[in-house]
């Protein structure tokens, strides 16, 4: 058909080749769309075919219980990350409060240290409570005792 209306006069042969243009975009798109519904249909009678056989309720049943029990076992472990989440908050807070509390025993060793540090750098000075100079020998007292006072 092509090369018929090739071969004639030029006035005929634009509107024929046109025509034919028109025609082969037809039959491409009646093949394209024939080709999907067959592989479609192909697809349902193959799922069809399943369905018939009663492999379908073996396999439906099965397959719901191991989703159950994968759903359960789901369940499980994040209950388990949550108890760890729990106790691992706690173990924090814990350790901040410990942390805390040697910071707070840091404090006072170290004001100790320097409580005797500064009694022990002074060589002469007057008590206070009982007005009595205290000289070497009473530093020398302090230092073997540790900075602690008689009772």
């Amino acid at each position: 058909m092509d090369l018929e209306a090739r071969s004639l006069q030029p006035n005929v042969k634009a509107v024929l080749l046109a025509k034919l243009r028109e025609y082969k975009s037809d039959l491409n798109n009646l093949k394209s769309e024939h080709k999907r519904l067959a592989s479609a249909n192909s697809n349902q009678a193959a799922r069809d075919d399943l369905l018939e056989s009663g492999m379908a309720d073996a396999m439906s049943s099965n397959q719901r219980g191991r989703l159950m029990m994968s759903t359960e076992r789901l369940n499980e472990s994040s209950d388990r990350i949550k108890e760890s989440r729990r106790t691992m908050l706690e173990t924090e807070e814990l350790g901040v409060s410990i942390l805390q509390d040697l910071h707070q025993q840091r404090q006072s060793l170290l004001h100790a240290n320097d409580t005797v540090f500064l009694l022990l750098k002074v060589p002469y000075r007057l008590h206070l409570l009982t007005g009595k100079f205290e000289g070497k020998d009473e530093r020398k007292r302090l230092m073997r005792k540790g900075g602690r006072k008689n009772k």
